[in-house]
């Protein structure tokens, strides 16, 4: 449920030609003037002064020296900038950061904040995660292999470092909004690659903090829908600058219309990208209506720009139904049940399987149910029924997605190693979630995993159970002391290394 805006109350003193009403009595302009003067100096002398002013930062890195360049890094921050500065921000654009030219202006831009402000920060690049934090790399970041990670974390910048920064400087909101959630930079065929994972960990952000990533936790960005899509913006900067600019949203709501919008446009190409954010924000957040038109208060002239970003000319964009729902299918022993969740308040929700029969309110599919769409229509708070909208249903796409994310949450009871009549690796786990993983490898004793664990194959009539004909354990040398694993999950991805211990 979004959270409804209260109402702005602005006072505003009634004008004659020559007098003021202050508190119900008629004063002289002359002598208005004078009070307001004194007025304003006892209350800075009372009170600290609050900035209340907007500043941002946007950084597109595009070209990398030592891992994959990007196309449309310097474009997407174009694109944010250009949003913020129409909405009152003094805005400040770097693109192509080295480490060092990164550092100077993250520190100019801490020369911007003061206390009460409002601290929007937009980066545009690569990013990397490294055991649950997450970096942002600049253009002159080294190569690195297995066993490398201090290598990148030496020369890459902190995402939580840069909202601690705000935080000191005494920013009210501080804004981080990351496109960087791209698949993993240092990839080279035939290597092992430093031991990152694709996307981004998810961010605890502190009170007074808003974070936006364009992809949720361990996914991977789009840069562009196919290769004849010629828009110069990532699929998430294309949409969210729109929401962005758009009157009377809430931060809020300008995340999550942009994560309907993501998604529904991602899994139209059957890939699983939906963004994340993370509010502590108390209250509503408005940039572009009546509660964000004050905001632009402190009277601060726009600060110089760094290195210009090149005009590009920016088509429309298509538009997509505002309020299309989610879907997230779930297995269960009686079927599939679907959870659908929408960007604004919806009521009376009813659906079909296919574009024919009988809208109904509940019930679920069965578990043989074949791949089609699933048509849904909800009421809005006006009353009129909306839609349907088609859902695409794949049994086996679901499946992989579902048991994906459990074992992502359960990495910890991926093996287990006991002692009965031997050493014994168990992997009854990996077997019960069996049909999202490609492959699992193994390593003994800090050995590089690379034997191979057989899985049974996938079984979409009963995907969790463990055949009784499978053996879900390995008999290991009795001196081993740990072992690692690392699964290849079915689109080809690699997980983290893991590694347990006796």
């Amino acid at each position: 449920m979004v959270g409804r805006r209260a109402a702005d109350w602005l006072w505003s003193p009634r004008r004659a030609a020559d007098t003021r009403l202050i508190g119900g009595f008629a004063m002289p302009t002359k002598l208005w003037a004078a009070f307001a003067t004194l007025l304003a100096v006892l209350t800075g002398l009372a009170t600290p002064a609050l900035a209340e002013k907007k500043v941002a930062l946007v950084i597109g890195n595009d070209s990398y020296q030592n891992i994959w360049p990007l196309k449309k890094a310097i474009n997407d921050a174009r694109a944010i900038g250009d949003t913020l500065k129409g909405l009152g921000f003094q805005v400040l654009t770097a693109s192509n950061l080295t480490r060092r030219a990164m550092a100077e202006t993250l520190l100019d831009f801490d020369r911007m904040v003061e206390p009460g402000d409002t601290a929007f920060f937009f980066f545009a690049g690569h990013g990397f995660e490294i055991k649950g934090e997450n970096y942002l790399l600049p253009v002159d970041v080294p190569p690195a292999t297995d066993g490398q990670e201090e290598l990148v974390r030496d020369a890459a910048f902190p995402a939580q470092r840069i909202v601690d920064r705000l935080q000191a400087r005494g920013a009210r909101t501080a804004v981080l909004v990351l496109d960087a959630c791209r698949n993993n930079p240092f990839e080279r065929p035939g290597k092992r690659s430093v031991g990152g994972s694709a996307g981004l960990a998810p961010m605890t952000p502190a009170n007074g903090v808003f974070i936006v990533f364009s992809a949720g936790a361990k996914e991977a960005a789009l840069d562009r829908l196919s290769e004849d899509d010629n828009h110069p913006n990532s699929v998430f900067t294309r949409h969210f600058a729109r929401e962005l600019s758009a009157p009377g949203l809430s931060l809020s709501q300008i995340a999550k219309r942009t994560q309907t919008q993501v998604h529904s446009m991602a899994r139209g190409i059957r890939h699983e990208q939906t963004p994340a954010y993370y509010d502590q924000v108390i209250g509503e957040v408005y940039f572009n209506g009546e509660g964000g038109a004050q905001a632009a208060a402190g009277g601060a002239q726009p600060l110089p720009q760094m290195a210009a970003l090149p005009v590009m000319p920016v088509p429309p964009v298509r538009s997509e139904p505002v309020n299309a729902p989610i879907a997230d299918f779930t297995r269960h022993n009686g079927g599939w049940s679907v959870t659908l969740s929408f960007a604004d308040p919806v009521s009376a929700i009813s659906w079909r399987l296919g574009s024919e029969g009988a809208f109904r309110d509940t019930g679920f599919l069965d578990a043989d149910t074949p791949a089609g769409v699933l048509e849904v229509r909800y009421v809005d708070p006006h009353g009129q029924t909306i839609g349907p909208h088609q859902i695409r249903f794949d049994p086996s796409e679901a499946i992989e997605r579902g048991q994906r994310r459990i074992l992502e949450m359960t990495a910890g009871s991926w093996l287990s190693l006991r002692e009965f009549n031997g050493l014994l690796l168990y992997y009854t786990h990996l077997v019960s979630y069996r049909c999202a993983i490609k492959e699992v490898r193994i390593g003994i004793d800090g050995g590089t995993p690379n034997k191979a664990i057989a899985l049974p194959p996938c079984n979409m009539r009963d995907p969790n159970a463990i055949p009784s004909n499978v053996t879900p354990y390995l008999k290991l040398p009795p001196a081993t002391k740990a072992v690692s694993v690392e699964l290849t999950y079915r689109d080809g991805t690699t997980s983290e290394i893991k590694t347990y211990r006796r």
